[in-house]
């Protein structure tokens, strides 16, 4: 027993020897960085400072799955790993190489593992198809989202054609990895789309197109227009065609007509607009009409149109004005034609007997229907001649009622009016009256200040030989001259004052004097 112990130790002393002096590397994985799937590929792992007579396991793993070998060796030698394999599309991703002693003896020695090295496997794209997730044909304003799935490939990269043309990302045209989506679509997103995936291996272009998918967005009914033409059918009946019109819209689509809330007419057709006959009855309202339309979940409706037919009658006036160029001369001409009334009318223009019709060499015709007609002329020798206009029903053209005849020409248009002369020699004839009643007046008015200022004098000189006959100079003689140059001052003072002071001066000397 105690010999065994000591065998045992000592066995166990040699092992820790030995596994004292082994030291297991980390190895180095080499090998391309890039593989097409399914092909043949060799990686290369290598432990530096290889353990003498020892086995060592390398074995290549995926980073995210180390219970699954990818490939193995066993180097014997130390020399280098040539791993073999066959690409798969599981293999894209990081690989790192472990190593491991394959000596029982040794197990408790840890594995090491090598850098992690990324290799991207390529599969070609096949398959490409579209994948529309709702129907093929829908209303405007609806969202399009197709995809583009394929049966192969990774690493791809897409491309839309609507219609054979690109299809560029906008604000309502999103492409998102393998998905097209058309946010508020309308018609003009009508039409074929196709998606072409590709991927590249080693400046090799894989590619795959998809077959076109038809897709039909249907463009609501716009809002329509409602009109009506009299119809006169003999002897004495008229109709009303009431005209519903719609300019856009897919078909078939359906037209009703209305007055107020009770459907009249109901219609579905396969144009834009549909025609209604209703009977009339002459100047009479026969209520409020509406046209609805519809070709989807929507409809449109249009304005109220009053079924009212007057007939032409009244006289028809006619009336003119005109342009003038250099020296106030009339160069254009435009004729105005109205009736009294009619809701329908129809207008003639003739010139001396000759039906003026759309546009001619020196004039042009413009309805403003219906309220009158324009006759717009150019002033020269081929216009000279006699006007008049004819208004008749448009639906019978039985009756008509003519205007007035005026006749024109460059120099009727171009003289002076006999009430503009009347005004102008009235207006010189006046200004002669007042400039003689003026100079009447100032003379008057000057001979009157005249003989004023000559009384004024002579009363002024009596004053003062009165004053001169109640002094006594022999009492005074030495200040005969002091008075004398006094009397001077006052006059002189007196002479001086405006001619407004004349009667006061004049009344307070006669006052004064006595009697």
């Amino acid at each position: 027993m105690l010999a065994s112990f000591f065998v045992v130790i000592l066995g166990l002393c040699c092992c820790f020897k030995e596994s004292s002096q082994f030291f297991l590397g980390h190895p180095q994985l080499y090998g391309p960085n890039e593989a097409l799937v399914k092909t043949y590929v060799e990686f290369q792992c290598e432990v530096p400072n290889h353990p003498i007579n020892h086995e060592i396991l390398l074995q290549i793993f995926k980073e995210d799955d180390p219970n699954k070998a990818l490939g193995e060796y066993t180097s014997l030698e130390g020399e280098a790993a040539n791993i073999p394999m066959v690409i798969k599309k599981r293999y894209d991703g990081y690989l790192k190489c472990v190593a491991s002693v394959q000596n029982r003896s040794i197990s408790h020695i840890n594995s090491t593992s090598s850098n992690l090295h990324y290799l991207k496997v390529i599969e070609p794209v096949k398959g490409a198809q579209i994948i529309n997730s709702g129907p093929d044909d829908f209303f405007e304003g609806e969202t399009l989202q197709l995809i583009c799935q394929l049966s192969a490939g990774n690493y791809i990269s897409y491309k839309w054609l609507h219609s054979d043309q690109l299809v560029s990302p906008s604000s309502l045209r999103r492409i998102y990895d393998n998905q097209l989506t058309i946010y508020r679509t309308n018609p003009q997103d009508s039409g074929s789309y196709k998606c072409v995936a590709t991927n590249v291996f080693n400046k090799t272009v894989f590619t795959s197109n998809s077959s076109e998918i038809e897709i039909t967005v249907k463009e609501f009914v716009s809002t329509p227009d409602i009109s009506f033409t009299v119809l006169k059918e003999e002897p004495q009946n008229y109709f009303a065609m009431v005209v519903c019109n719609s300019t856009r819209g897919d078909l078939p689509i359906t037209y009703s007509l209305y007055r107020g809330k009770e459907q009249v007419f109901n219609m579905t057709v396969e144009k834009r607009h549909s025609i209604f006959k209703l009977p009339l009855v002459m100047d009479r309202h026969l209520g409020f009409f509406r046209c609805h339309a519809s070709n989807g979940e929507q409809t449109t409706y249009s304005q109220w149109l009053p079924l009212h037919v007057v007939p032409v009658s009244g006289p028809v006036t006619m009336h003119y004005d005109y342009d003038t160029g250099e020296n106030y001369a009339v160069t254009g001409l435009r004729f105005y034609c109205k009736a009294e009334k009619g809701s329908h009318p129809h207008y003639q223009w003739f010139h001396d007997k000759t039906l003026l019709q759309d546009r001619g060499t020196y004039y042009y015709v413009v309805d403003q229907m219906p309220q009158r007609s324009i006759l717009l002329l150019s002033v020269g020798r081929e216009s000279a001649g006699t006007y008049y206009c004819e208004v008749s029903d448009s639906f019978d053209n039985s009756t008509a009622i003519s205007s007035k005849r005026r006749y024109l020409d460059k120099e009727v248009l171009n003289r002076i009016p006999d009430f503009v002369v009347g005004v102008v020699f009235g207006s010189f004839a006046f200004l002669i009256f007042l400039m003689s009643a003026c100079c009447w007046i100032g003379v008057i008015f000057r001979k009157r200040q005249y003989g004023e200022k000559s009384l004024w004098s002579l009363e002024m000189q009596r004053s003062k030989a009165v004053y001169e006959d109640e002094l006594d100079f022999s009492v005074h003689s030495d200040d005969s001259d002091l008075l004398k140059a006094a009397r001077e001052d006052e006059f002189d003072q007196a002479s001086e004052s405006s001619e407004d002071e004349w009667p006061q001066i004049q009344k307070k000397t006669l006052k004064d004097e006595p009697v």
